[in-house]
C-alpha cells in the first residue's frame, strides 16, 4: 500500500492537452433537435431500452446519454419502463434464445407507429456471440429494424445520432 502511495506522489501531472472532440454539434443543435422532436411527435420521444443479452457495454453508453453533457431529457427524449408507453425500442445485445420471446412481446406491446433501433455490433450482426449456441442471430431476424448503430460499444454521440436518424426516417408515421 505504501509503495503505491509513493508511486502516486512521484508521478507528475501529464503535460498533454485535452483532446479535441467533434461532439460540439450537440450543443449547437440543441434547440433544433428539440424542435424537430416536437414537430414530429408533438411531445417527448419515449424510448424503451431492452437488453437482449448483452455484456452491458452498450448500456453504459446509453446511461451516459442521461448525464449533463448530453442531457437527452432536455432534448425531449426520455426512457420509459413499459413498452406500452414507448415510441421506440432501443435493443442492445445479441438476440439470445432466452430473450427472444420477451423482445417479441415488447414489440407487440408497443403501440403503432413504432421504431426499432439496434444498438451495438451484437444487436446488428450478433457480434462476437453470433456463433454461440445461446444466440439466435441479430435482431433483424426477429423484428424490422429501422436503424442499426454499429460499434462495440457505440459512443453516446453515435447513439444519439442513430435515435435521431430513426425519428427522421419515418416522420410521417407519427402525424395524427
Amino acid at each position: 500500500m505504501w509503495q503505491l502511495l509513493k508511486q502516486i506522489a512521484r508521478t507528475d501531472i501529464p503535460a498533454g492537452s485535452v483532446p479535441d472532440t467533434n461532439d460540439a454539434w450537440i450543443t449547437t443543435q440543441h434547440q433544433q433537435i428539440q424542435q424537430e422532436i416536437l414537430d414530429v411527435l408533438g411531445r417527448a420521444l419515449c424510448i424503451r431500452q431492452i437488453d437482449a443479452g448483452s455484456c452491458n457495454g452498450c448500456e453504459l453508453e446509453i446511461h451516459a446519454l442521461n448525464n449533463p453533457y448530453y442531457n437527452i431529457e432536455g432534448l425531449g427524449i426520455k426512457f420509459v419502463a413499459s413498452p406500452r408507453h414507448a415510441d421506440m425500442l432501443l435493443v442492445t445485445g445479441p438476440l439470445t434464445l432466452n430473450m427472444k420471446e420477451a423482445v417479441r412481446r415488447a414489440w407487440d406491446a408497443t403501440p403503432h407507429p413504432k421504431l426499432v433501433v439496434a444498438a451495438g455490433d451484437c444487436a446488428c450482426t450478433g457480434g462476437i456471440f453470433r456463433n454461440s449456441y445461446a444466440v439466435c442471430g441479430p435482431l433483424s431476424g426477429l423484428l424490422p429494424v429501422d436503424v442499426a448503430i454499429p460499434g462495440c460499444p457505440p459512443p453516446p454521440i453515435d447513439l444519439l445520432r442513430g435515435i435521431l436518424t430513426a425519428l427522421r426516417s419515418r416522420p410521417d408515421a407519427f402525424v395524427p
